[in-house]
């Protein structure tokens, strides 16, 4: 997967797939995804974002 192209991740992120692109431990990503800001999508107790919402989000806190 060619980390420079947005549209190589899944269409759905996981916590997993966060924590990959952030480099960040799967803790961590459940943690992210915990705030108030964050374009969660809660599907049970399932926590799912989708790709495009989690990089606009991203590029709006850097």
């Amino acid at each position: 997967m060619n980390s420079n192209d947005i549209n190589s991740y899944p269409f759905v992120l996981t916590a997993t797939d966060i924590s990959k692109i952030l480099r960040i431990s799967k803790p961590s990503a459940y943690e992210l995804m915990e705030r108030s800001d964050f374009p969660l999508i809660r599907l049970g107790r399932c926590k799912r974002v989708l790709r495009d919402e989690f990089f606009l989000w991203l590029s709006k806190k850097w």
